[in-house]
């Protein structure tokens, strides 16, 4: 494969996804791959304006701010899609902290399929494999809480929408096709399901 191979790590917040990319990462750089690791979060230029939007959606909820905010963020992955994962090497492997799969667990009133297509509409470039990290709700929201930043957000405060970003997120992977890892075992364990799923794709 010439072409960079585009990987996408999604899913609700505490469920190792940054801990897991750095061990795949450290998995395909021993076995002489090219990794290039990507965070939605830092690729973005106009972070800080989309995040005022989201701030003032946790505010004021309303269908029509949450659907602005949708649009903010596939314009921001349209953005990076032409300027960023275009300027990859050959050959490569682009592992990319969240990508448009994550609002699947943090849009309550938007569906997930108007997301989709929205993005799909603004050519965000499709990842060739989606990988979805979950966990039990209460492991995830412990982990959160346990982490320096806390919560570290501003959509999710209470635990009751954290179970139902988590079972938004499994019914859009299962409706979807993504693969499912359920990050509750050992990183080992995780790691190499993750690694051989992008072996695959290598043939």
């Amino acid at each position: 494969m010439n072409r960079p191979l585009f990987v996408s790590l999604d899913g609700p917040k505490g469920t190792g996804k940054t801990t897991l990319l750095e061990a795949v990462t450290a998995v395909l750089r021993a076995d002489n791959k090219k990794v290039i690791r990507l965070c939605e979060r830092k690729s973005d230029p106009h972070r800080g304006a989309t995040m005022a939007l989201v701030n003032e959606l946790a505010r004021n909820h309303s269908r029509d701010l949450e659907w602005a905010v949708c649009q903010r963020f596939a314009d921001s992955r349209s953005w990076i899609s032409r300027h960023v994962l275009t300027e990859q090497p050959p050959g490569s492997i682009i592992l990319i902290d969240r990508w448009y799969p994550s609002d699947a667990a943090f849009r309550h009133t938007v569906p997930f399929a108007e997301i989709l297509r929205l993005n799909i509409e603004r050519n965000v470039r499709v990842p060739d494999l989606h990988v979805g990290v979950v966990t039990a709700p209460d492991i995830s929201w412990a982990r959160a809480k346990a982490r320096s930043r806390g919560l570290g957000g501003t959509v999710i405060q209470k635990h009751a929408e954290h179970v139902a970003c988590t079972e938004m997120f499994e019914q859009a992977a299962a409706d979807h096709g993504w693969v499912l890892c359920r990050n509750e075992g050992t990183i080992e364990d995780a790691t190499m399901q993750v690694v051989s799923e992008i072996r695959k794709l290598f043939g």
